[in-house]
Parts: structure tokens; sequence; C-alpha cells
């Protein structure tokens, strides 16, 4: 009977001094709570104590912690619809707090959703589409990263930036949360789209540019492809003008070298120039075809009334 009693006494105080003790990890904060109201908390890792049964351990993250919001649309203060995501980092900063308020993790991310998304869209519906897209006044070009792009075009002035827009987003999520226990670290635009009809305007007004700049570019080359036949037929007009003029400064040159040649040809013997240029003409003009009726006294025939056949 003692045996047992003694038995029954070591389980007793095993269970209890197991009860009684918990560690803290470095990555952890616990809250202390007695009959759910918060007794203590402790931030320093390691072997700590509790009043056992009585007493009940909380535990709740120490480190960064994720928060991913659900995409919504949201009309900018142009009236543009967009589809904006975002995301944020948050910690536990006051363990008391979060018990007492939020309780939990599930619970903390609802209130991340409630007072992140209201936020962004109070400040996306203030400001027009191109401050939530945009940081700076750099100038565009028609392809921002092409080598071949045209001059900048004109956009509308930047005044307050994406950049300032997600720092007000946190500083109004981040004065709200913590009455919670929550510090928000950092609130960021993941993703910002157009709406489907507002994206097929956006892509129509694309095309157009595009087409307006494939225009640009075919009516460049038009001029150019214009410029290069002029000069060329401006070329072949002067090769061709030089070469004629080459052509009849050697023609003149052999005409007048002929006319020398045959003058001095002549001047030896006129009569048997007359001979042959007549013989030429016989020859010409005079075939089996041809009837011509003249006068014995024409002196195209006058080498014939010479001629006496061979016997």
């Amino acid at each position: 009977m003692n045996k047992l009693f003694l038995a029954i006494l070591t389980v007793a105080a095993a269970i209890t001094l197991f009860s009684s003790v918990y560690i803290i990890d470095e990555t952890e904060q616990v809250v202390v709570t007695q009959f759910r109201a918060v007794v203590d908390v402790v931030t320093r890792p390691g072997l700590h104590v509790k009043v056992p049964v009585i007493q009940q351990v909380k535990r709740f993250p120490k480190n960064l912690l994720e928060w991913d919001g659900q995409p919504g649309q949201v009309p900018t203060k142009d009236k543009t619809f967009i589809e904006i995501d975002t995301f944020g980092r948050w910690r536990i900063v006051d363990a008391r707090k979060f018990f007492e308020k939020v309780n939990n993790i599930a619970s903390a991310q609802a209130k991340l959703d409630d007072i992140i998304d209201a936020a962004v869209r109070n400040l996306v519906t203030s400001h027009v589409l191109i401050e939530t897209v945009r940081n700076s006044n750099r100038p565009l070009g028609a392809f921002d990263d092409d080598s071949a792009a045209t001059e900048p075009r004109a956009v509308q002035k930047v005044e307050f930036g994406r950049a300032r827009m997600t720092q007000a987003v946190l500083d109004q999520a981040k004065s709200k949360l913590a009455e919670f226990g929550i510090e928000l670290m950092d609130v960021r635009f993941k993703r910002i789209m157009y709406n489907e009809r507002v994206l097929r305007d956006v892509f129509n007004r694309m095309i157009a540019e595009r087409k307006q700049i494939a225009e640009k570019y075919r009516s460049e080359g038009r001029g150019e492809s214009a410029k290069i036949k002029g000069e060329k037929e401006k070329e072949l007009k002067r090769i061709s003008s030089a070469a004629y003029k080459e052509a009849e400064s050697i023609k003149g040159k052999a005409d007048g070298e002929a006319t020398s040649i045959y003058s001095r040809a002549y001047s030896r013997d006129p009569e048997f120039y007359s001979f042959i240029k007549t013989l030429e003409m016989y020859k010409s003009s005079l075939d089996s075809t041809t009837w011509a009726v003249l006068s014995t006294k024409a002196d195209f025939l006058k080498y014939l009334k010479k001629y006496t056949p061979m016997r």
C-alpha cells in the first residue's frame, strides 16, 4: 500500500513539475493567463515556471509575419477602375494588447485585411491613375527599353507618386493597428492591373500608337527611297550625258579624220570617186523589182552608156 501511494505521489509530482515549466524559443513570446486574464508576458527565451493547471500559456511569434491581401477593384480619382493587389509585413510588438484585442493570428490577418484595404482604397480614390503607377516625371519614349525609341511623349505630371502613396498607406494603417499590439513594417503594391474594359481601351491605344510609329517609319523609308532613286537618276543622267558627250566628241573627231582622208583621196582622182559613188547608188537603188524610166541624157546613166560588154 505504501509503495502504491508512493508511486502515485511520484507520478503526480512529475505531472505537476512538467505542467509548471515551459520553454520559450527565440522566435516566440508568451502570454501567461489565469482564468483567461493576462497575468504575465514573457519575451525572454529559455526555461520558465508557471502555476500548473491554473495558468495557461499562449504562444505568439516574435519575428516578421506575412500579410497578403486579396485583389480588388478600386476606382481612381479620374474614374478609371483598376485591380490592385497588395502585400505587407508585420509583427506583434505588444503581446498583451494583441491577446486581449485580437487573440490569434487568424483574427489579426482579418484586421489587417480591413485596415490596409481601407487605407489603399482611400489613397487610390484620392489620386489619379498616373499617381498610382509612376514615381517620377521621367520622359517616356515610344518604347522604354528600345534603342530605336522615338522622341519622348508628353504625359500627365506626377505630383504624388507611387512610392509616396504606399508610404501614406503604411502610415494610415500603422497608426490604426498600433492599438492591437501590431506594428506594420511595410506595405507594397504587388500588382496593378486595369479592369477588362479599361485594359481593352489601353491595348487599342497602344496598337494605334504602334501603327502611328510604324507609319512614321514607313513614311521616312519612302522619303529615303525617293531620295536614293533621285540620286540614282541624277547620277545615271550625269553618266549618260558624259558618255554621250564623249561619244559625240569621238564621232566628231572620227568624222573629221574621215573627211580629211576622203578629201585627200578624192583630190587625187575626182573621176574615180564619182565612178565609185555612182556604182554604190546603182547597187542600192536598182534591183530586179525596180523599174525606172530615164532619159539617155541623164547623168545617172552616164557610166552605163560608156559600158561595153567584153567579147
